[in-house]
């Protein structure tokens, strides 16, 4: 099996990820050497990071001038963001910010806020024809304090990505035991890398190692991207559609 990470900040956009398009590039090797064979380089949209034009460019030339090495690394790269929700999203078009050629957005779920923008957020990312996937909610101090959210989430048919950082105790012990609440529950539906660099690389093989040892052969279907082909039968309405609503 060759791991999908849908999460990383393998690519240089200007965030906290990756600086330089080689320091990018030896990341993908690595990932390439423990078992990945695709990867979605998820750029940061902060409030304070905004998507200019200009950005934006740039960011798409470092996607093409990276994909085809990576692709002699035995990776394939494909390009969406991570979205923190922000007030000025909500008047924006979500497709801007979709997940490669998947018909969802990658959402952050913000570490030290209140989680209501988020859930405003992902409302409107639905609502335009989108799923929403829930990124690292285990790290999200809101979930600490209201565990019912995380069935919320489900509930509402919004996907879930844990970070294997997460899983590994690299967070801390709560972060780690919310992380395995997720995947015992049944709630999650990735695990992700959110590699941001050689002290945070991507590998998802430890983590894949321990959830198979966990909860048995299911745990395979959390880092092959299995619920990426489920996202077309889980919406409701094709974009136009929805434009024309």
């Amino acid at each position: 099996m060759r791991f999908v990470d849908i999460h990383s900040h393998v690519l240089p956009s200007g965030d906290d990820g990756v600086a330089s398009i080689e320091e990018g590039l030896a990341l993908l090797a690595t990932a390439a050497e423990r078992g990945t064979g695709v990867v979605y380089a998820t750029p940061h949209v902060w409030p304070s990071l905004a998507l200019s034009d200009a950005r934006e460019a740039a960011v798409r030339s470092a996607h093409a001038r990276m994909a085809p090495p990576a692709a002699e690394l035995g990776v394939r790269l494909e390009l969406g963001f991570e979205v923190t929700p922000a007030p000025a999203r909500l008047a924006e078009d979500p497709w801007r910010y979709r997940l490669g050629a998947i018909d969802a957005v990658l959402i952050d779920a913000p570490f030290r806020c209140e989680i209501e923008l988020t859930m405003a957020y992902a409302e409107y990312v639905e609502a335009s024809g989108l799923v929403p996937i829930i990124a690292h909610p285990e790290r999200s101090e809101a979930l600490a304090h209201s565990p019912a959210i995380a069935e919320e989430l489900d509930r509402r048919g919004w996907l879930i990505q844990v970070n294997s950082s997460s899983l590994l105790g690299c967070h801390g012990v709560e972060v780690c035991t919310r992380a395995w609440s997720f995947l015992g529950a049944g709630h999650a539906d990735f695990v992700a890398s959110d590699g941001h660099r050689k002290s945070r690389p991507l590998v998802l093989a430890d983590a894949h190692a321990e959830a198979r040892a966990r909860l048995g052969e299911g745990a395979d279907r959390l880092f092959d991207g299995s619920a990426l082909a489920s996202i077309a039968t889980r919406l409701p309405r094709s974009r136009a559609a929805t434009r024309d609503a």
